[in-house]
């Protein structure tokens, strides 16, 4: 089996996720989806699993869900291919429910362009282009 990344994101909303993640470009896999979660492929190494909150919290042990519309404890990073790109992203986060914000941190937008995007539970997702260098190897 290749390595891959699932990310696992709690939901008040199954269907309203769903719908969210789906206009933002993920690929519903119907074969990891049920009425607990969705299985949302972001590449074919990249899987962003959202999980009913009655079911998140079955993995949690003595931890207590936390509010993400009050609390983060992650920020997810995407990487895109232009900042136009970014962007529409963004727009289409807020057009479907969720929401975006600029943090300044001084970095030329010819080197970096970044946005903070939320989605309709408050976890958030990093979405940036860099202008990377190439490198030899």
């Amino acid at each position: 089996m290749q390595k891959m990344v699932f990310v696992n994101l709690p939901v008040a909303d199954l269907a309203r996720a769903t719908k969210f993640y789906e206009a933002l470009g993920f690929t519903k896999n119907p074969m990891f989806s049920d009425e607990n979660a969705s299985s949302m492929v972001w590449s074919q190494d990249i899987y962003v699993m959202l999980l009913t909150h009655d079911f998140y919290k079955k993995f949690l042990k003595q931890h207590t869900l936390a509010d993400t519309t009050q609390v983060s404890g992650t920020m997810i990073a995407f990487a895109l291919e232009s900042i136009d790109a970014v962007k529409a992203f963004a727009e289409t986060a807020k057009q479907n429910g969720g929401d975006y914000y600029h943090v300044e941190m001084g970095i030329p937008e010819s080197q970096m362009y970044e946005l903070e995007v939320t989605d309709p539970d408050g976890n958030i997702l990093s979405v940036s282009w860099m202008n990377m260098p190439e490198t030899k190897e």
